[in-house]
């Protein structure tokens, strides 16, 4: 935006500047000759006043003397055809002016004649000339209009300099308005705009920190209205666990237990989601959490006799998510692997670097495989679980920049679930 103002505050100046200087500079040209004409004119009128009153030996003297101290040489044509003063040819405006008896300024030869008539006592007219050259009816143009141009040139450079300060007043609060819509984009709604530049942008940062504020209050009341209901149903919860514990089957006891654990981990993971400010965008560095998630769960895999590895990059390797979201997005995917394979069944995971400055983790296992693809989708799930566990991994990803991936292990066999992150 700032190379068009000023292209355009360039183009306006300068058409501006021509508007103004062509007139000008041939207004000086005209003066100059004008001045110059009008020099010779003077000159040529106090020739004109003697030629009455002088007999040709004055006259021849007279013009001879005055010639020295002029400017513009001047010659005096006597109807005789005898000349006096500077020599000059007698041309066709001299002869005009002699049969007419009149007075005119015509254009020659490399310049112009001022030609004088008069009538002399002996009969007819003498013609009085005063020659000027084109260098005498320019004199003094170009230095006019070289100055003229330098002044042109300085105004525009003044112009261009006062365009690019009122981009910058403009602009940058723009460049403010930008960065803070971005802020906000990301997450971070502690954002706000200053107040500067013009008052009809600084309007629009007022309007853009009043949409931040509600924004804020909105998430706030939903996360407050989301975080009561989740508190509300561990009562019934608490009363469903203890009718659990009477069951007499064990068999069935366990897995009403399991359920009634598998909502209550749903319940509380919904009120610490709720409870978290809003907040910008995280990094953290995807070889340590995965290293430290990958070891907390080794443990569970050893006592239920499943084989693991874990092969990580060089690190620290940032991501942009949270420690706090990966190591959630990594629980929920291990997690998946241990509800959804029978014991025994080896799982390795693995974290390498993309070309793009974000991470893969690969965990790939050995059981029966992925059914059926809306296993899932939020709130689905083939083992009457509520299906949140992936769709955490899912937001983690997209919240990154990249994306859940599921698919076959390798060489066909069992599950693979990829996490891309930016």
């Amino acid at each position: 935006m700032r190379a068009r103002l000023t292209i355009l505050v360039a183009g306006i100046a300068t058409l501006t500047l021509l508007a103004f200087s062509i007139p000008l500079a041939l207004m000086l040209r005209n003066a100059a000759a004008e001045r110059a004409v009008s020099l010779a004119q003077q000159e040529a009128n106090l020739v004109t006043a003697i030629v009455p009153t002088s007999d040709k030996a004055q006259l021849e003297s007279s013009v001879a003397h005055m010639n020295t101290g002029f400017q513009f040489p001047v010659t005096v044509f006597w109807p005789d055809g005898t000349v006096f003063g500077a020599e000059a040819p007698r041309s066709s405006a001299v002869e005009l002016a002699a049969v007419q008896g009149r007075s005119l300024t015509a254009a020659t030869e490399g310049g112009r004649e001022i030609l004088n008539s008069i009538r002399i006592p002996d009969g007819g007219y003498a013609v009085v000339r005063a020659y000027v050259d084109d260098e005498a009816l320019t004199a003094g143009v170009g230095r006019s209009w070289l100055l003229l141009g330098a002044i042109a040139l300085v105004l525009l450079g003044v112009g261009l300099l006062l365009a690019s300060r009122l981009a910058k007043v403009l602009l940058v609060p723009l460049a403010d308005l930008a960065e803070v819509s971005n802020r906000l984009a990301d997450g971070d709604l502690e954002a706000r705009a200053g107040a500067a530049g013009p008052a009809e942008i600084e309007r629009v940062g007022i309007a853009l920190n009043a949409l931040a504020d509600r924004i804020r209050d909105l998430l706030e009341a939903e996360r407050e209205r989301v975080a009561d209901l989740s508190h509300r149903l561990r009562t019934p919860l608490t009363v469903l666990r203890l009718e659990a514990e009477a069951i007499t089957d064990p068999t069935e006891r366990a897995t009403v237990d399991e359920a009634v654990s598998e909502v209550e981990r749903a319940v509380n993971a919904a009120i610490r989601d709720a409870r978290k400010p809003g907040r910008g965008a995280s990094e953290c560095d995807a070889v340590a959490v995965v290293a430290e998630r990958f070891a907390f769960w080794s443990a569970l895999a050893e006592d239920t006799d499943r084989a693991c590895s874990v092969s990580l990059a060089p690190g620290p390797l940032p991501v942009k998510v949270s420690a706090e979201d990966l190591a959630a997005a990594m629980d929920s995917l291990l997690a998946n692997v241990f509800a959804h394979t029978p014991d025994g069944t080896a799982f390795e995971v693995r974290l390498w670097a993309t070309s793009d400055g974000g991470a893969i983790i690969d965990i790939a296992d050995e059981g029966p495989g992925l059914p059926d693809a809306a296993v899932f989708e939020r709130g689905r799930s083939g083992g009457g679980s509520t299906g949140l566990g992936l769709d955490i991994a899912r937001r983690a990803a997209a919240a990154s920049g990249g994306q859940l991936v599921f698919g076959a292990g390798h060489g066909g066999k069992g599950a693979l679930i990829r996490l891309e992150l930016g």
